[in-house]
């Protein structure tokens, strides 16, 4: 029996565990923040909220669209599509907080699997995001929001905005990995995603846009989830006969948008996580 001399430290036990526990460990570790900074969640509950209520009753008499239930309830699924397309926003910023801390090489000098602080944050990034989503859909349902499709086909609305958050996050890490700062993640998400989600159907109707306006509308991901979930819910019907593909068949669109853009930007996001933490 072996005896540790006196005033010698004696090492821990290091317990070798799975990528699923360490990207646990890891994903409740940012949930604590979220608990410990709960300020962190309003822009998945105030700002939807005052977008809805903005939209709703600021400019939705003004815009006239084909829903059952008026431009309110046709609102709802382009909000929800703009919230869950900022997880890219959410993880970035998290990403580059924790690299420009030094949280990540402390990770990294533990025994962990690398993979595990990616995963961890996109866990929680996607938490974040749904919360929102929740958010929303309590607050449209004060509005005048319903679900008049199938209940199947609401779960399936749903599951297409957990998939665009998904590949939405990879664009997150990669710009979270490229970026030195939080005000520079700031600066390029801003000019990117606004634009992308407003050049869109997300809050007007594109087969009232100019022809060159309309294609370009119509041919951005975001406009096919959002047809998709809207479709889904039975707040408007099928696209008309003059739309662009996308639009034709948004949920078939929805998911190859979506493993497009995981197929392209999720290796060259690692690639550039894997040298910025390296460097």
């Amino acid at each position: 029996m072996s005896h540790t001399p006196y005033g010698a430290l004696e090492r821990p036990e290091i317990r070798h565990t799975s990528l699923w526990h360490q990207s646990v460990t890891i994903f409740r570790r940012n949930l604590i923040h979220i608990k410990r900074m709960p300020e962190m969640l309003l822009d998945v509950t105030i700002q939807p909220v005052m977008f809805v209520l903005l939209f709703a009753y600021v400019f939705g008499g003004a815009i006239a669209v084909a829903a059952p239930a008026g431009y309110r309830e046709w609102l709802l699924g382009g909000i929800m599509g703009q919230t869950i397309a900022f997880a890219s926003f959410i993880v970035a910023v998290g990403l580059t907080a924790d690299i420009d801390k030094g949280i990540v090489d402390r990770f990294r000098s533990l025994p962990i699997n690398p993979a595990a602080i990616l995963v961890g944050r996109s866990m929680s990034s996607l938490t974040h995001s749904f919360i929102g989503i929740i958010v929303m859909s309590l607050t449209g349902l004060v509005v005048g929001w319903r679900i008049r499709g199938s209940v199947l086909d609401a779960l399936a609305a749903y599951g297409l905005l957990l998939m665009w958050g998904f590949a939405m996050i990879w664009v997150g890490i990669l710009v979270g990995s490229a970026m030195r700062s939080v005000e520079a993640v700031n600066g390029v998400m801003f000019t990117t995603m606004f634009p992308l989600t407003f050049l869109s159907n997300a809050f007007a109707p594109s087969e009232k846009m100019g022809t060159i306006l309309r294609a370009i509308a119509e041919w951005n991901p975001i406009s096919s989830l959002v047809q998709a979930v809207r479709e889904l819910w039975g707040n408007t019907g099928p696209a008309p006969a003059d739309a662009h593909l996308p639009m034709q068949h948004p949920v078939l669109f929805t998911v190859l948008w979506t493993l497009l853009i995981t197929a392209v930007i999720a290796p060259l996001a690692l690639r550039v996580f894997k040298k910025r933490t390296l460097d």
